[in-house]
């Protein structure tokens, strides 16, 4: 098989995850491989996926080769995998735009941006490095409430002719207007906003489709999270944060035969705190009425490490992605988008969305 030629917009913890993750499971087989929900899929392995392009905005990042620039601060994942070898692709100078919230200068240094003195590079030199470098699938992992920066990457990807798979929660692939346009220029897109292997969202799906077929009446819910990286410390700014908890409450709410009244659902991020680093904690309550209209209630604390809890999640969207090119599919992927994402063109309860992904696999239905 041909190697899968990825470019990121973001080297933060959620590509450090991915790019320990990719250099871990090399040498690995199907026998010993943990944390997978596949190993092979058309013929693609994890190992089998090559960084060709990075952009970051952080001077701590950029210049830096990426095996070094995925463990530089203000990055606080785990690291699970130290022997990165060189990959000899330089972090470039991103456009900054709104991908850095102002209120993150008040904090030290070491858990914040520092934004690079290089110039920031128009569109067609963006466009240029991604021609240049072969590659094929553009990833955006930039920051919540990025809005204007995702769709400057999106509008990139789409001239540059590379696919994108849209990591973070501004609605591009789930825009009939941005999918309409990747469909018409022959290029497939995943998207909105990356589901965790087992993480917060995922969970009250799960939890939310139980009550529904055990005949258990919801009447309020909350999802609560706390964190400590980078990520969190943005999403202090809340006016960062409306297609974030639009996302996570859709995800929940499609779950349900009515949606819950919006004063009785409550999910999204909730607070920063510095010590948990890349550790996330979610706080799940579910109240509703068993027979005889009884009350009952569930609560539910999980503590996941947030970024690698993605990783093995982007490492199938990825090679999903490269399955529709070596197809010749375009547009939004609705099996792989509705798998892998909170926020896709389409929702499916997870047990349907999982026979979909493995009929794409299989090639039994086109997206």
């Amino acid at each position: 098989m041909s190697r899968i030629k990825i470019a990121v917009a973001g080297v933060g913890n959620c590509f450090s995850s991915l790019w320990q993750g990719i250099n871990y499971y090399k040498g690995k087989s199907a026998e010993d491989a943990i944390g997978l929900m596949h190993w092979n899929m058309a013929g693609y392995e994890p190992g089998d996926i090559d960084v060709v392009a990075a952009f970051d905005v952080d001077r701590r990042k950029v210049g830096k080769d990426v095996s070094e620039a995925i463990f530089a601060l203000p990055n606080c994942t785990t690291v699970f995998c130290e022997d990165i070898p060189k990959t000899g692709v330089k972090v470039q100078m991103g456009r900054i735009l709104d991908g850095y919230s102002e209120h993150m200068k008040d904090y030290p240094e070491e858990r914040t941006f520092l934004l690079a003195d290089e110039k920031e590079p128009e569109r067609e030199d963006i466009v240029a490095a991604l021609k240049d470098s072969g590659a094929e699938i553009l990833l955006n992992y930039l920051p919540v409430g990025s809005e204007e920066a995702v769709r400057f990457y999106a509008e990139c990807a789409l001239e540059a002719g590379v696919a994108f798979i849209n990591n973070m929660p501004v609605f591009i692939a789930s825009d009939p207007a941005w999918a309409g346009r990747f469909e018409a220029a022959g290029i497939p897109i995943i998207g909105d906003d990356i589901k965790s292997q087992l993480g917060a969202t995922i969970t009250h799906r799960v939890l939310a489709n139980l009550f529904k077929r055990r005949g258990v009446k919801l009447e309020r819910t909350y999802q609560l999270n706390t964190g400590g990286n980078t990520d969190f410390l943005n999403m202090l700014n809340r006016h960062r944060l409306k297609s974030k908890k639009l996302s996570k409450t859709e995800a929940v709410q499609s779950m349900l035969p009515q949606p819950l009244p919006a004063e009785n659902i409550h999910i999204g991020p909730s607070d920063y705190v510095p010590w948990q680093n890349d550790n996330k904690v979610a706080f799940i309550r579910m109240e509703g009425k068993l027979f005889g209209d009884v009350p009952m209630h569930l609560e539910m604390r999980l503590s996941v490490e947030d970024s690698p809890n993605s990783a093995g999640v982007a490492i199938d969207s990825i090679r999903c992605c490269k399955i529709a090119l070596d197809r010749g599919i375009s547009g939004p992927l609705l099996s792989p988008s509705a798998y892998f994402m909170k926020h896709p063109p389409q929702q499916f309860t997870d047990d349907v969305a999982w026979e979909n992904i493995e009929a794409f696999i299989a090639g039994e239905i086109e997206r």
